[in-house]
């Protein structure tokens, strides 16, 4: 039997200043179920899946928590044009597995290393490889452990934006470290991107787009 619980977030904050993300668990969930559940919905839907196997989590993002995502591929296109590398952003790609009874979909993910493996194709694990680098804006808590999805899809870089902080993670033997450099970008300050997003709010995301870019031309000697 299929149970159901409801979620508001983050309560203990006035919804004027901060608003609850609401999110939905539905526990004892086979991946028959699963599955037909996600054709009935269709694609056409404003909210994101986690789910491992027993329990699905169901969530709207908020204005908060999209924000940073938006601006992270920013600047991660304006970095693969300053190195001229071709990279391919893919959203809230499904992420999945039914021999592993997993599925995530990040908030957004990227193909970097292996962006031409996958170019022109309808991506599907585990035939190709899963994206190079996944993100994570973690406005509130999830109640799953999100990290032991993305590694059992063998995702090789996480990152996680919470509290004006980008922390970077590196898949090592089966399990996420932290780590201070990118494995895609290792050159990247990953401390100063957080305030180039901070930047945004004041200048505007183009202007803010800018300063980075510069940043990275100087990093690069251009």
């Amino acid at each position: 039997m299929v149970t159901i619980t409801s979620t508001p977030t983050e309560q203990q904050v006035p919804t004027e200043t901060k608003p609850a993300e609401t999110k939905v668990f539905l526990r004892s969930v086979s991946w028959q179920t699963y599955k037909a559940l996600m054709v009935d919905v269709g694609e056409d839907r404003a909210w994101r899946i986690a789910y491992n196997g027993e329990v699905l989590e169901i969530r709207m993002p908020l204005q908060e928590h999209e924000l940073p995502k938006i601006m992270i591929a920013k600047f991660l296109a304006a970095l693969s044009e300053e190195l001229e590398i071709e990279i391919m952003e893919l959203g809230s790609l499904l992420l999945e597995r039914e021999d592993l009874t997993r599925a995530i979909e990040p908030d957004t993910c990227f193909y970097i290393q292996n962006e031409s493996l996958v170019r022109g194709r309808n991506i599907q694990l585990p035939n190709d490889p899963p994206p190079d680098l996944a993100l994570e804006s973690d406005y509130t808590n999830s109640s799953l452990n999100k990290f032991a999805i993305y590694a059992a899809l063998g995702v090789p870089e996480l990152w996680r934006y919470r509290h004006q902080t980008l922390t970077v993670y590196q898949l090592v033997e089966g399990q996420y470290q932290e780590v201070d450099r990118s494995l895609a970008f290792p050159f990247l300050p990953i401390a100063e991107v957080p305030g180039f997003m901070e930047q945004s709010i004041i200048i505007g995301q183009r202007s803010a787009v800018r300063l980075f870019r510069q940043r990275i031309r100087e990093i690069l000697g251009n």
